[in-house]
């Protein structure tokens, strides 16, 4: 396999000799036998409904209303999953004895982006409200004004797929986002609907509530042609140098540092990455990495498996809603690796002495939260290379090497395979390094990211 040229503005190695002696490494041919696994290709069942049933009851402990849910959680006791285009379909059934002065029944969809836990750091970016019985429309209509007995009424409220809403003095139109609440982050957003049963001056409202997940539909464009034909055939994913549409390449980028703190080292490093750079969780984010230099300790080092610290890093963006109004306001951003790359070593072709080429893939969890945009809460994604880790090698810094934009969606491509799992078995998942959960504000001199 032949390696790109070095940047412009870099030295290029002197291939006057092996980076060591005898014939140049073949670490491919030291792989363990092993059959491809197709884990990843299975198709998606949608659940069939269940029930949650959520009742209020009365000085007796007796049940005399009760909210009902359709849903496609995993049962009943779990909390109830809407998917985009699906209708929050249910009913609201109470009893109503004689003298219970009811004036309505309403039906409330609510969607919360919280920052904190005073009112004003609640900012509601969907209501949606449903009358289900009103006194007075009872009356206008000639039907009975007043509920007495068992009263059922079934309801089906459509969730749109976005909404409106304004942004620096703008309209703009928002996805719904997917609902996001996590223990180690400040902000979540928050899908609630609610019953209200309205009584006259000085009598005591009732109410039902509860909240529940919501999945928006996105999804990636399919991938090229020629990944499409090795999952449908369950071969080896041609590389770059192959398939030039399918994959993004990054600049070339330097890692420098210090060897056993003796000498410096400098290698360079181009990552590649899958095409298009949108990914469905509980699939893998297939990558390649050529690394070269004309130090030979450098690179044999650098190119164990183990060596590239490659990481998924997340960052959640918002801004308080009591200050966003304000000049100046800050924006509070969080950030956290969520899983790491594995590398084996490329079985693509033959390594040049001063270059060295691994496979490697990200495996996404399935529950992991889709990449989201609304009003002034963002949910983002990157690949980021951090300095590599390998005994003896002491990076001049600590920043990131490379970073990549990338999406995280929550459906497979249309009318494509489902990506597959590369990674032999000998080669499990490593634990990721490190953490970035620690939050700090930043001043909020421009737009948020889409």
């Amino acid at each position: 396999m032949l390696c790109p040229p070095f940047p412009m503005d870099a030295s290029p190695p002197r291939y006057r000799r092996f980076s060591r002696p005898g014939p140049v490494p073949q670490p491919a041919t030291d792989l363990p036998a092993y059959t491809r696994r197709n884990t990843l290709a299975q198709p998606l069942v949608r659940r069939e409904p269940v029930e949650h049933l959520y009742p209020l009851v009365d000085g007796k402990n007796r049940p005399w209303a009760t909210l009902s849910l359709m849903s496609s959680a995993k049962s009943g006791k779990s909390l109830p999953t809407f998917h985009e285009k699906e209708h929050i379909n249910g009913s609201f059934q109470l009893t109503a004895e004689k003298g219970d002065s009811i004036q309505s029944v309403t039906v409330t969809v609510t969607g919360r982006i919280i920052t904190g836990s005073a009112i004003d750091d609640t900012y509601a970016f969907l209501t949606q409200s449903l009358t289900l019985w009103s006194k007075s429309d009872s009356r206008s209509s000639g039907a009975a004004t007043k509920l007495l007995g068992e009263c059922v009424w079934p309801f089906s409220i459509p969730l749109p797929k976005a909404v409106s809403l304004k942004d620096f003095s703008h309209d703009v139109l928002f996805r719904l986002p997917e609902t996001f609440l996590e223990r180690h982050t400040r902000a979540s957003v928050s899908y609630e609907i609610s019953v209200l049963v309205s009584r006259g001056k000085l009598r005591v409202d009732s109410q039902i509530k509860t909240r529940f997940g919501y999945i928006p539909s996105t999804r990636p464009d399919p991938p090229s042609l020629l990944r499409q034909l090795a999952y449908r055939e369950n071969s080896p994913l041609p590389g770059p140098e192959v398939d030039l549409a399918g994959w993004k390449t990054s600049s070339p980028a330097v890692i420098r540092g210090s060897l056993f703190k003796t000498r410096q080292a400098a290698v360079h490093c181009m990552l590649s990455l899958a095409n298009p750079l949108s990914y469905t969780r509980g699939t893998v984010i297939p990558c390649r990495m050529t690394l070269e230099s004309n130090d030979g300790q450098a690179l044999d080092m650098f190119s164990s498996p183990a060596a590239p610290l490659v990481t998924l890093r997340r960052r959640v963006r918002f801004q308080n809603p009591a200050t966003s109004s304000k000049r100046g306001a800050d924006w509070v951003e969080s950030f956290e690796d969520v899983c790491r790359a594995v590398w084996w070593p490329s079985a693509d072709g033959t390594n040049a002495p001063y270059c060295r080429s691994l496979e490697g893939e990200i495996k996404l969890p399935k529950d992991l939260a889709s990449s989201s945009s609304i009003g002034r809460f963002t949910v983002s994604y990157t690949i980021v290379v951090s300095p590599f880790e390998t005994t003896g090698f002491t990076p001049s810094s600590s920043q990131p090497i490379l970073v990549e934009p990338v999406t995280i969606a929550t459906t497979h491509a249309r009318d494509s395979p489902r990506p597959q799992a590369y990674a032999p078995p000998a080669y499990a998942p490593l634990p990721v390094p490190r953490q970035h959960n620690d939050f700090f504000a930043a001043q909020a001199t421009a737009r948020p990211g889409r």
